[in-house]
């Protein structure tokens, strides 16, 4: 799989900002097919730091409906797989960038 492949996107959120200023951990959506040895490169090679840990989990996907004009219609929303990743003391990744 490759690098560019594994990290979908960075979670932001309240729960992950708190996880981040007391045990320097972050989120990422990942590819289903990912495992966490790919995981730990792509983040150290995109954002330049130490990795020390790798934490996985699936969520399954969620069956969603909505009423229309036409009646009902049913479908399901994909999976995902999030990786939190723990960075090593005293390095950051800057996810916000110059916003």
């Amino acid at each position: 799989m490759k690098l560019s492949e594994v990290l979908i996107k960075p979670i932001l959120s309240e729960k992950i900002n708190k996880q981040t200023e007391k045990m320097n951990r972050y989120a990422f959506v990942v590819g289903r097919k990912a495992n966490k040895l790919e995981i730990k490169k792509a983040v150290e090679s995109f954002y330049g730091v130490q990795v020390t840990n790798v934490n996985t989990s699936v969520t399954p996907g969620k069956a969603k409906s909505r009423n229309t004009k036409a009646g009902v219609v049913s479908g399901r929303k994909p999976a995902k797989k999030k990786a939190y990743v723990t960075v090593a003391e005293g390095e950051t990744i800057d996810l916000y960038g110059t916003v």
